[in-house]
Parts: structure tokens; C-alpha cells; sequence
């Protein structure tokens, strides 16, 4: 069995249909602070697969131990832990606490009971401010800018530490850059918080009227039109990534693999593909630039085909598609509810 931390979130739930879709059997483990048992339920009506349900946290121990005592778990993809850079800042505590610590007591709990194979959610984060693109795995890494990358960074340092400490461990850091998109059937995707301030919940929430506009923060970057690029990966081709990267865990020792599509797109290119996707007029105001943030990021992915046979192979405009389809489909679903929440 695979145990899947966090496998209620938005990218833990894509990657749990693709392990039951390949024929997997799994134990989700979630406190569903950040997510929503009905995703499970949505996860066993696309694959019409059973799975292992467990709420609880990583950081409580004696319920991990009671986890691998139960189960016999072959390996772990670990999702767990508080996501959001501009939340880290105003809340240094809980993601150091959530996001490190949760992890080092998961390892505490896979070493006790003999089980270590990890595929590890780290992110583009780890990097810092680039200081050139495309950004490669030996790029320069631990100059974080928030707490929330330095949570991974740490998790990352700790896996690195492990795995040369005991020749037994196998473990993958996966540092994925923006994920976006849905699954096709609509079933499950990304709810958007009405606060977030990433881009592509604000198109949605623009497109959809929630929102007056979409602030582009800064408009004169060097980059072809101004507006800030970025690396945006469709959520599917990230959940096989993480299949891919369970079958490379054949390999002992630790590694590291980018996650991302190698293409940089602007904000107004993301609107642009969004508009034509959903045949609504995403109005936009560019305004000042925020701090720390980079004219351009995005990833060099050749490591992670020739390391684990892996490529995105979805495209921006399959991406904005599966996102509206998913909207639409979440529309109609929670008509009363404008206040859902969910991050992973």
C-alpha cells in the first residue's frame, strides 16, 4: 500500500486517482484543515476504486505509529503541510512546526516500522530569488525569502541527511513550480479562498465576477510584455510525476527532481488563454510590483525525463480548459457557498 499524506488536497487527491487508477491500493492520512473529505468521494467515483480513509495529522505520532502498525505500507508521497507564502510570514510558527516537524516525525515513524521510500512535495521555493532561468536542479538553493520556503528547504536538508546517514532510505524531493488546472472529469480541482492573491484564483474570480479586476502587480519586468513569467504545470501531469518519481525510488540514496513544463508564461498570456478558454473578459489593472517578487522563473525539466521518464505533456490552453470546466462544475455544485477555502 501507498500512504498518501495531505491526499485530500488539490494535488495529493490528482495523484491518489492515478495511483488507484494504475491499481494501487492507499491510505490517505489528512486532517482536512486545508481540504474537504468530499474529494475522497469524488476520488472513488472517477476511478470507482475503494481507499483507506484516516484523519488525523503527521504530527501526532502515536497515530503514525498506529498507521504503519496497521497497514502494510510499501512506501510513502508526503503532501502534509501548509501552503502559502504571505501566510508564512504573519505565521512562522505553524509552518515551521507543520511543515518541518510533521515531516520529521513521519521519518521517525517510516524508520521505526522499516519503511523508507519518500517521495517528498517540495517546491520552486527552495530556490529564492533565480539568479538566472531556466532554473536547474545544482542551482543555487536556500536563500528562501519566506518562511514557507524555508520549511522545504529544511525538509529537503533533512531527507539529504537521512538518506546519507542510513544507505537504506530512498527518497525524492520533488520541487514542482505552479500548478494549475483540474481533472477532466470536473470532479476535483482547486477551490479558490476569496483571499487568495495567486493569479490564477483571481482570474477565475474575476471571469466569474467574484472580483472587480485582477491586479497584475508590475507591468514594466524585462520580459516580453512587462508582466512577471512563470512555469505553470497542468495538476495531472504533476500527479504522474509523483508515480514516476515512486518507480525511482528503485534507487537508493536521495535526489532531487524539477517538476514544470521548461515554458514561461506571462500574466497577461494567462489571461489571455483563460478568456479564450471560458469566453469571459477577464478585466485586469496593473499595479505596483510586490516585494520579492521575480521577473521571471521557470524550470529546466530535462533531469526529471532522463532521471524518472517523465514530461508535462499537458498545454496552457488544456490547462485554463480543466480549470473553468472545474469552476463551472464547482459553481454549480456550492451555489451557496462563496467562502469555501482549500489549499494543499
Amino acid at each position: 500500500m501507498i500512504l498518501v499524506t495531505g491526499g485530500a488536497g488539490y494535488i495529493g487527491s490528482h495523484t491518489v486517482v492515478e495511483l488507484l487508477s494504475r491499481g494501487s491500493e492507499v491510505v490517505v492520512l489528512d486532517n482536512f484543515c486545508n481540504s474537504s473529505q468530499d474529494n475522497l468521494c469524488r476520488i472513488e467515483k472517477i476511478t470507482d476504486r475503494k481507499l483507506v480513509s484516516i484523519t488525523g495529522d503527521v504530527c501526532d505520532s502515536e497515530l503514525l505509529n498506529q498507521v504503519f502498525s496497521q497497514y502494510h505500507i510499501e512506501a510513502v508521497i508526503h503532501f502534509a503541510g501548509l501552503k502559502g507564502i504571505a501566510d508564512s510570514l504573519q505565521n512562522p510558527l505553524q509552518y515551521y512546526e507543520n511543515n518541518f516537524v510533521g515531516t520529521l516525525k513521519l521519518c521517525q515513524a517510516m524508520a521505526k516500522h522499516g519503511v523508507k521510500k519518500l517521495v517528498f512535495s517540495s517546491s520552486a521555493t527552495v530556490y529564492g530569488e533565480p539568479q538566472s532561468v531556466p532554473l536547474k536542479e545544482s542551482s543555487p538553493t536556500g536563500a528562501t525569502t519566506n518562511p514557507y520556503g524555508a520549511s522545504k528547504y529544511m525538509v529537503e536538508q533533512l531527507l539529504a541527511d537521512l538518506c546519507d546517514a542510513d544507505p537504506e532510505w530512498a527518497a525524492i524531493a520533488l520541487r514542482y513550480f505552479n500548478p494549475v488546472g483540474a481533472h477532466q472529469s470536473g470532479l476535483i480541482g482547486e477551490t479558490f479562498s476569496a483571499a487568495s492573491t495567486n493569479i490564477m484564483p483571481q482570474i477565475v474570480q474575476a471571469a466569474s465576477g467574484k472580483l472587480q479586476r485582477v491586479p497584475i502587480y508590475g507591468g514594466d519586468y524585462p520580459t516580453a510584455d512587462g508582466t512577471g513569467v512563470r512555469d505553470y504545470i497542468h495538476v495531472v501531469d504533476l500527479a504522474k510525476g509523483h508515480l514516476a518519481a515512486l518507480q525511482g525510488l528503485e534507487s537508493r540514496g536521495y535526489d532531487v527532481v524539477n517538476l514544470g513544463t521548461g515554458v514561461g508564461v506571462s500574466v497577461l498570456q494567462m489571461i489571455k488563454a483563460f478568456e479564450a478558454a471560458s469566453g469571459r473578459t477577464v478585466p485586469y489593472e496593473v499595479v505596483a510590483r510586490r516585494p520579492g517578487d521575480t521577473a521571471q522563473c521557470y524550470a529546466d525539466p530535462t533531469y526529471a525525463t532522463e532521471r524518472l521518464g517523465w514530461r508535462a505533456s499537458y498545454s496552457l490552453d488544456d490547462m485554463m480548459r480543466d480549470t473553468w470546466n472545474w469552476q463551472l462544475r464547482n459553481l454549480r455544485d456550492h451555489k451557496s457557498d462563496d467562502t469555501e477555502s482549500h489549499r494543499s
